[in-house]
């Protein structure tokens, strides 16, 4: 079924020529305004679109601001919040929240291109289309009303002549029967008849050429040129009513491109709820906050209503970490509570002694790991700097060795500084673990007692035989000020000195102990000593103490650490 022959079902049922010309007009403007209707649906669906894709952008502006807006400020490294799963959560959501944006800008991205841009386009070249078909409709039409002029006008005339042939033909008749016409009158009436009759047969075959003409003209406008027209405009709106199914189609293809990933980001928010660990959580506090200081004391009674000086228990607060009490009279102030204590301003160092022990530790850890990771770097860097010195020196051509000699010094002034960093952090990280392992052994000191030695001897060994007669000798005689543990037979030692061994680790002391047996060695609580010699299965541990001396202690009674 096309419009070229459907539409003019009805035209032979028309018999008048004005008839069909109303009709062709008729149905002219039946398309005319079809064809009108649906380019401004056209028009008003890109319209529609258009519009659709800027809410679609103001949407993804909007929750990109909201995103940034609650997104935290600090790197995740520098923020303590960070660590703590529920914060992990929350940026989680905030980060899949902006891939949303991202997924919603690209189906305003898509609309625009592939319906706005495209459908647009293609209404000005529907409407350029369907300009010229109805152009060569009129056109068309107006010539054949042209030469239905013409055929009208050939037809009047044709008639006119005859009226006069006939005319004439009757005149010269007259006279030809009139006795007082002259013979001259008569044969110019003939002469005049007969012109008129030729002219009229003239008239009569240029009337008939012209309704032939016309005929076949008026056979081509009906029955070929306006169909194809017709059709022309049939096949115009068809495809612009496919290209517009299509922009209907796009629309939701727009939608379904990104919905996987919509999907994965509302999986990610959901992934981030379960994430959250409540306990973790807790423990991550602890973590962060943990101070290392060691619980407080009893608070001891002070006497007031006598004029002495009060010696101070252990647990006091007042007493001194060396064990000697705190002299202290009615008019000396009392050393605060840490958990009470107000907070003064702050002075960071270099060392974070302004922190606690525990928060200490950690953060000389992590500028230790730092100073290694950038000393392994300098290292690297040295050995490709010299790899590409050889090259040089075998391959003079690729360049010059002494290029790189500023390089490698450079490279080897950064390593010499790197060192001595991670020697001086390694120092204040030793101290700052001592402190850590006194204040430990502090507190569990107050709450517990050191487990009971093991109930067999220590292991006889030559490398503390000295150490053993030594810490005999020691216990005769009265001790030194530089402490009983000290070596005594200097002289005898210097005739048999050997290279020391070296220590497998080091170790701290948690509780005190007294070497009273043969092969053991006295320490302190909290003491730093080197690990000469693991537990053999017998509880007992050879250590050697920073002031000199080496002998086994119980292994129940050190926290030990192997190199």
């Amino acid at each position: 079924m096309d419009w070229g022959t459907e539409l003019w079902d009805a035209r032979e049922r028309r018999a008048t020529l004005p008839e069909r010309r109303r009709e062709t007009e008729d149905q002219f403007e039946v398309l005319e305004r079809h064809t009108q209707w649906g380019l401004d649906l056209l028009d008003r669906y890109v319209k529609f679109v258009k519009e659709r894709t800027e809410v679609e952008q103001a949407y993804a502006k909007q929750l990109r601001s909201l995103v940034k807006k609650y997104m935290p400020k600090r790197p995740g490294k520098d923020d303590p919040e960070s660590k703590f799963s529920q914060q992990q959560s929350f940026v989680q959501i905030l980060q899949e929240v902006n891939d949303f944006a991202g997924q919603r800008e690209l189906v305003a991205e898509n609309l625009s291109v592939h319906v706005c841009l495209e459908l647009a386009k293609y209404s000005q070249e529907m409407k350029q289309e369907r300009k010229m078909h109805f152009q060569e409709g009129r056109r068309a039409q107006q010539q054949l009303e042209s030469g239905f002029k013409q055929l009208e006008n050939s037809k009047r005339k044709f008639e006119r002549d005859c009226r006069e042939a006939e005319k004439a033909a009757q005149t010269a008749e007259r006279l030809d029967q009139d006795i007082n016409a002259t013979k001259a009158d008569v044969e110019k009436a003939k002469q005049q008849a007969h012109l008129r009759s030729h002219m009229a047969e003239e008239s009569k075959n240029e009337y008939a050429a012209q309704l032939q003409r016309f005929n076949r003209d008026q056979a081509h406008f009906y029955f070929s040129q306006m169909p194809q027209i017709f059709n022309k405009l049939q096949d115009m709106d068809e495809r612009r009513a496919t290209h517009l199914g299509a922009g209907y189609r796009l629309l939701s293809e727009a939608e379904l491109q990104v919905v996987p990933i919509i999907a994965k980001c509302l999986e990610g928010m959901k992934v981030a709820a379960d994430a959250v660990d409540a306990k973790n959580d807790s423990q991550v506090l602890i973590e962060l906050h943990k101070s290392g200081f060691a619980r407080p004391g009893d608070v001891e009674f002070e006497d007031f209503s006598q004029p002495m000086n009060r010696v101070p228990s252990d647990s006091s607060l007042g007493t001194p970490s060396d064990g000697r009490p705190e002299l202290r009279g009615p008019g000396r102030s009392r050393a605060k509570r840490w958990p009470f204590s107000k907070r003064n301003k702050t002075v960071v160092t270099e060392d974070f002694s302004h922190l606690p022990p525990e928060q200490q530790r950690k953060r000389l850890q992590q500028q230790l790991e730092e100073r290694n990771r950038e000393l392994q770097k300098e290292i690297d860097q040295r050995e490709a700097l010299k790899k590409m010195k050889d090259v040089y020196e075998k391959t003079p051509q690729m360049g010059d060795p002494a290029s790189l000699e500023p390089r490698i010094t450079e490279t080897l002034n950064n390593i010499e500084r790197l060192k001595l960093e991670v020697q001086k952090y390694e120092a204040w990280l030793a101290e700052a673990e001592s402190r850590v392992l006194s204040n430990r052994g502090d507190t569990l000191g107050r709450h517990t007692r050191p487990p009971d030695p093991p109930a067999s001897a220590p292991p006889d060994s030559s490398s503390n035989s000295n150490n053993g007669s030594q810490d005999k000798e020691s216990s005769e005689e009265p001790p030194s000020e530089e402490g009983q543990d000290a070596p005594i037979y200097t002289e005898f030692d210097e005739d048999f000195e050997e290279e020391p061994a070296s220590p497998i680790g080091h170790c701290v002391a948690i509780y005190h102990f007294e070497g009273s047996s043969e092969g053991t060695i006295s320490m302190a609580e909290g003491e730093d000593l080197s690990l000469m010699e693991e537990d053999k299965g017998d509880g007992w541990t050879r250590v050697r103490r920073k002031q000199g001396g080496e002998g086994y202690v119980p292994t129940s009674y050190l926290r030990v650490t192997l190199n």
